[in-house]
């Protein structure tokens, strides 16, 4: 009787460790969730970054929120402020997760995921497609995670028949979970 006693005791208990699928799913991914801050160098300049990751409509998707703040230069006297915002999902038809982009210029990027490396410090999303910019144009994003509380995000572009060519790497780091 005490046997039993303890095990209806310790079940509920036990039950707030176990992860759901639908949290499992989103393992790769996690580190995201937060706020970042983080400083860019590339072809649009030395930058400042301000992003959130947050799970979104019952953990379906993973919203992203990036801003991205160059300074005056030669070319833009008045500086530039980009921003865009995403929605991570994942497809269980194809079993690999989609990162699409809608960019204050217009443009909305359809990525999936090439690989996560065997230790997931290494996340490679490719363009499937590409909105309002000229057709053979592709893009890539790695995330390069060096801790829990930061990350190296690479974008890269390549303009039709080209090899990707660097646009611009920012360094990212946590300001909130």
């Amino acid at each position: 009787m005490k046997k039993i006693a303890f095990i209806l005791i310790l079940t509920p208990v036990l039950s707030f460790g176990q992860i759901s699928k639908q949290d499992s799913v989103w393992l790769p991914l996690k580190f995201m969730i937060g706020t970042w801050n983080g400083t860019s160098d590339g072809q649009p300049g030395k930058g400042k970054y301000e992003r959130s990751y947050a799970f979104a409509l019952n953990k379906k998707f993973i919203e992203v929120r990036n801003k991205s703040i160059y300074p005056p230069s030669k070319d833009k006297p008045k500086g530039e402020v980009h921003e865009d915002h995403g929605f991570i999902s994942y497809d269980r038809v194809r079993k690999t997760f989609v990162l699409r982009q809608f960019h204050t210029e217009g443009f909305v990027n359809q990525y999936k995921i090439e690989s996560i490396s065997p230790d997931g410090k290494t996340i490679v999303f490719i363009s499937e497609g590409i909105e309002n910019i000229p057709a053979g144009f592709r893009a890539k994003e790695t995330y390069l995670i060096t801790s829990e509380n930061e990350f190296a995000e690479v974008f890269e572009l390549a303009e039709p028949d080209k090899e990707f060519e660097l646009y611009s790497k920012a360094i990212l780091k946590r300001v909130s979970n």
